[in-house]
């Protein structure tokens, strides 16, 4: 489910010999690239790549949890033969998503806005189908078929070729949907509905009600409306999706067949959904950004296990991905990106800028930036159409002997010039973390409290979302459309 290049699709597309299978869920013969054993062996080597992406949540409590419910839920599947497999990432993201050959994630992320364990089984349900009907070898076997290219980009060339050539708008965007990965089409609507289709019945089988399902899209249909409402509030449009329902229809159509489906399930044989259960799991999860992927507070951006952090100027906003940290200007024209660079880069500032950068012709400028030693690059490379480009980026040393560029990224050379005093402030901002940043540098944490008969008004005042504390505390406990839990009922609160 989501967009990324994983290598099974790489190597499902790269297949070139055809197979008659039988489909598990409608038994009827279809030609594919990807049999069970391949899908299996291509699930194995994209589970490696998600893992090393992602990382996984590191709570054992949490993943036996998840892995036991998504068990049980495979055994009532069509392929209840094949080994399964069920992780936790450790994400903030909305997101869950399955490979072919039965790997199945979630990331707490999307863990964090459900409110029983019926309704995570609902999301994990919808990925089951996803395999049982072999939708993934379906999208291989069709993306050959047709000659679908994957395209792959790099953060370092969409930085390169921001400057001029693409824009800080652009590398906006890229860097917001994790720039370094590729994109692929996702299901169809037909494949969709079949996996709510099939999710519904592994829910009844497992004595659920599919009724659930029409609760998770009810709540992540929510958390959009909660993110437009942010952006009108800013005087912005609403951006492009990067959760669960991003890579699903998300029309009114979808929702009222999932209650379709789930109407034609008596309720009247499920009684417990598993709230008190899925609630004292996640007490004490991570919510929003963790250690290992590095944390914002205001204006601070600080990433613990590289012991850097950054200061983006007033008016700025900090965007960070697997892949980069990059702190944009106010109209999204200007920014400066922030890339560790591979230890084969090179040992020296030097053999750095000509490695990573490969200009053509250009100057340099020793200095210092925070008390760490820097390089200062002026310049011109060709970019992949045989054009010169203004090159603008400062190599740092930064602690336990990395070394990291600070791209400078424009529309245009007047949005640079614009912007050249904000992006020598950011960048002098970079530092080694001190003793102040560390104690800043603390994930926020998922607990519970009784709802008081103040209600969210007074659960708000001491949470760390300030203003928008209200809205977003509605939203993790799924009443962001309306409605009150009652006096006394255990509710999620950010510490």
């Amino acid at each position: 489910m989501r967009a990324t290049l994983l290598p099974w699709l790489l190597a499902a597309t790269l297949l070139s010999s055809c197979a008659t299978v039988t489909n598990p869920v409608t038994g009827l013969a279809e030609r594919t690239v990807m049999d069970e054993k391949s899908e299996i062996a291509e699930g194995e080597k994209g589970h490696q790549q998600v893992l090393k992406e992602y990382g996984v949540y590191n709570d054992p409590k949490v993943q036996a949890y998840v892995n036991e419910l998504g068990q049980r839920l495979a055994r009532q599947s069509h392929r209840n033969t094949i080994e399964w497999h069920f992780t936790v990432l450790d994400s903030p993201e909305i997101n869950a998503f399955a490979l072919p050959g039965g790997y199945v994630y979630v990331t707490r992320g999307i863990m964090a806005y459900m409110e029983s364990e019926a309704d995570l089984a609902g999301v994990i349900g919808h990925e089951i189908g996803h395999v049982t009907a072999r939708h993934g070898a379906q999208r291989a076997t069709r993306q050959q078929t047709a000659g679908f290219g994957v395209l792959a980009a790099s953060l370092l060339g969409a930085v390169l070729e921001s400057q001029g050539v693409g824009g800080a708008g652009q590398l906006a965007s890229q860097v917001s949907q994790n720039v370094a990965a590729g994109y692929i089409a996702s299901y169809g609507r037909d494949q969709e509905l079949q996996a709510d289709q099939l999710g519904a019945e592994y829910l009844a089988r497992s004595h659920y009600d599919p009724q659930n399902m029409v609760n998770v899209i009810t709540v992540l249909k929510n958390q959009e409306r909660f993110a437009d409402d942010q952006a009108k509030a800013e005087g912005r449009q609403p951006g492009a999706r990067s959760n669960w329902l991003s890579s699903h229809p998300s029309n009114d159509q979808r929702l009222a067949d999932i209650t379709r489906i789930a109407a034609t399930y008596p309720s009247s044989q499920h009684s417990d959904d598993g709230r008190t259960r899925y609630l004292n799991t996640v007490k004490g999860m991570t919510f929003g950004e963790g250690r290992e992927q590095g944390l914002t507070r205001g204006r601070n951006f600080y990433h613990e296990p590289l012991g850097i952090a950054v200061t983006a100027p007033e008016g700025w906003k900090i965007q960070n991905s697997p892949q980069s940290i990059a702190l944009l200007n106010g109209p999204g024209d200007a920014g400066l990106v922030i890339k560790t660079i591979p230890p084969n880069a090179g040992n020296t500032h030097e053999e750095i800028i000509r490695k990573v950068i490969q200009p053509t012709q250009g100057s340099v400028e020793n200095r210092t930036v925070s008390g760490l030693p820097a390089t200062h690059f002026v310049g011109t490379r060709r970019n992949q159409q045989g054009q010169a480009q203004r090159i603008e980026a400062t190599v740092v040393s930064g602690p336990a002997n990395r070394h990291y560029l600070l791209a400078y990224a424009s529309k245009d050379a007047a949005a640079l010039q614009r912007a050249a005093a904000q992006l020598r402030e950011a960048e002098a901002s970079f530092r080694a973390m001190t003793p102040t940043d560390r104690s800043a540098a603390r994930p926020w944490v998922l607990k519970l409290a009784p709802y008081p008969k103040g209600g969210f008004q007074q659960l708000a005042k001491p949470s760390p979302w300030g203003p928008q504390a209200e809205q977003q505390l509605r939203l993790i406990n799924g009443v962001y459309a309306g409605g009150e839990p009652k006096v006394g009922q255990l509710v999620k609160v950010i510490e």
